[in-house]
């Protein structure tokens, strides 16, 4: 492992003969020599260091639409990258060959924050976003990639567990995070055993961020026998709709087997009738832009007007086909205002 990927991290204290981490809430409390349970922290004679700075998994060139955010900046391109492990155990995971890799902790590609910025030009990309692994494990190299992303005038985005801790989330702010996509896996027990997560850490944060004037949307990969209960839905739009407000996105995702999942052959791909069935307990608890993902073409991928159901931006995929909004962010028919966030690349 090379020098240039290890630097000390900003958010630890020590306590007694230890370090405590400070980036998660996990609050792993680390021996000498000991690292995290994510694996990219390590005690090294009574100082934590990170061990990925700039140690990226992959980088491509996206659509805003895939993290999914469908009301932040429609139809402009992110350059997005990931690096490696994660502070969640989720048994399904999506990305598992880099979020489940930590020995691969060190031999990504090494990309400097400036080089980085010059990819986002040449890419033809709006903003950036750190996503595919947990992002927050990559704190130290986001804050200083913010900074660049800032004065170059691109926005800044998480795809993200929402488990950091409230000084790493302000530290975020602080340095131009614009926008997240919060995974809310499900209810607490369902958090508990599978991810072993506290679920109201990520509410917690969920709130503080759109306080702060970070925009949110929320996504729930839907999982057959996991969080596919109709009254646990029901249960998590009305959090949604009392603690962060009705117009916060809900993206309800199609699960595929995927990781440990993939071998339990009674864990089927969701149901598209249970999405839509979810879709509509959303709206039926008072929120008013809920969409499906990874049914591509399914007509509640598009975002409909609250006031007179009119669509107004179509989509196929990631891909934006008809858009109706104007500069005032108004429904063309009935003058209702729909919260989108920047310009549109339609």
């Amino acid at each position: 492992m090379d020098g240039w990927r290890i630097r000390e991290a900003l958010l630890y204290e020590t306590v007694g003969d230890k370090v405590q981490c400070l980036t998660c809430d996990r609050r792993c409390l680390l021996a000498d020599g000991a690292t995290g349970f994510c694996a990219t922290r390590r005690n090294i004679g009574s100082r934590l260091y990170t061990l990925c700075y700039g140690d990226i998994s992959s980088i491509s060139a996206n659509p805003i639409e895939k993290k999914p955010l469908f009301h932040f900046h429609p139809g402009t391109r992110a350059l997005t990258i990931g690096g490696w492990s994660c502070n969640f155990t989720c048994p399904w995971c999506q990305n598992s060959d880099i979020s489940k890799s930590p020995e691969n902790i060190g031999h990504g590609w090494y990309v400097e924050p400036t080089t980085l910025i010059e990819l986002v030009a040449r890419y033809n990309c709006q903003g950036t976003s750190i996503s595919l692994n947990e992002p927050t494990l990559l704190l130290e190299y986001s804050l200083d990639l913010f900074d660049l992303a800032r004065e170059k005038g691109y926005y800044n985005t998480y795809v993200t567990n929402g488990y950091m801790t409230e000084q790493a989330l302000d530290l975020l702010i602080a340095h131009g995070l614009d926008a997240m996509n919060i995974d809310m896996k499900g209810e607490s027990q369902a958090v508990r055993r599978y991810c072993g997560a506290d679920v109201d850490i990520v509410w917690r944060n969920a709130i503080w961020a759109k306080a702060r004037g970070v925009w949110i949307e929320l996504t729930t990969l839907v999982i057959p026998g996991v969080n596919d209960a109709e009254d646990g839905l029901h249960r998590i739009a009305r959090r949604i709709v009392e603690e962060l407000g009705p117009e916060v996105p809900w993206h309800l995702t199609r699960y595929h087997p995927a990781y440990k999942f993939a071998s339990q052959t009674y864990v089927h791909p969701t149901p598209v009738s249970t999405l839509a069935g979810a879709r509509d307990i959303g709206v039926a608890e008072g929120l008013k832009f809920v969409y499906t993902g990874n049914v591509p073409g399914h007509p509640y991928d598009n975002t409909y007007c609250p006031g007179c159901g009119r669509c107004l931006i179509e989509r196929f995929g990631f891909s934006i086909t008809s858009y109706s909004l104007g500069p005032d962010k108004r429904c063309p028919d009935c003058g209702t205002e729909v919260p989108v966030i920047g310009e549109a690349a339609v």
